[in-house]
């Protein structure tokens, strides 16, 4: 995306109920675990780079039992929209990290298509 209209999204939430209906497997990370009734599911490191294009902020990460995950400091609040994929609570680190770290845990194809597809449902 070029240019983000960051007035789109009155909040995260907001941008949460958007990326229900538009994650899919083929911008999941990872080759398992994504499915229909879990659709955050190896979403966080891209939902986290969209969150901050929409909203600025700050990129945060915790280790979990599954690896590394990603969210987002806005304003000194915690929002973690991928948090859903998860059975059990997760202790947060709250590390800082890097767009960079975060695009290395997914795929800039991935990122593109799903900022893409946020794009076109928001139209």
């Amino acid at each position: 995306m070029s240019t983000i209209d960051r007035t789109i999204f009155a909040d995260p939430i907001e941008l949460f109920r958007m990326l229900k209906t538009v994650w899919a497997q083929d911008t999941a990370g990872g080759t398992t675990g994504w499915s229909p009734d879990n659709p955050a599911k190896n979403h966080c490191s891209i939902t986290a780079l969209i969150v901050q294009d929409y909203f600025g902020g700050d990129l945060l990460k915790t280790k979990t039992a599954g690896g590394t995950h990603f969210y987002n400091a806005i304003d000194g609040k915690r929002w973690d929209l991928t948090v859903s994929q998860f059975a059990e609570p997760i202790c947060f680190e709250d590390n800082p990290t890097t767009r960079e770290e975060a695009m290395a845990d997914a795929s800039e194809q991935k990122y593109h298509t799903l900022a893409e597809r946020v794009r076109r449902a928001s139209l």
